[in-house]
């Protein structure tokens, strides 16, 4: 059974950082296809940056320059550093792995099918 499990979520004045990790488990890990999503209120889920096998990442335009994807293979271990962060990225944030289930979210040529519990980040003006 897969399971993520997200951690690094707060409240961060405006500029502020923060890194998000995500532990993966029951998941043939190497090789496959990552990604952080986000979801504020009232907004649909958006992928902010997917990652192929070979760690090559794909971002969003809005986070672009600011965030960083990052996986540790041997710890079965997804990171997203977060720089100078805006109101606008505030959202609970996903950590997903490959997978065709019927809630699956299309993204970079993907399906993503399975999702964490998800992490708060709130970023203050």
């Amino acid at each position: 059974q897969v399971q993520l499990a997200e951690f690094g979520g707060g409240s961060v004045d405006s500029g502020g950082s923060l890194t998000l990790s995500c532990g993966v488990s029951g998941y043939d890990y190497f090789g496959r296809c990552l990604a952080w999503f986000r979801q504020s209120p009232d907004k649909e889920r958006e992928a902010v940056v997917e990652t192929d096998g070979y760690g090559h990442p794909n971002y969003a335009d809005s986070v672009k320059g600011r965030f960083t994807i990052f996986r540790d293979n041997a710890k079965n271990t997804l990171y997203l550093q977060m720089n100078d962060l805006k109101p606008e990225d505030t959202a609970i944030y996903y950590c997903a792995t490959e997978g065709t289930t019927a809630d699956a979210l299309y993204s970079a040529g993907w399906y993503f099918g399975y999702f964490g519990q998800g992490t708060q980040v709130t970023v203050s003006s």
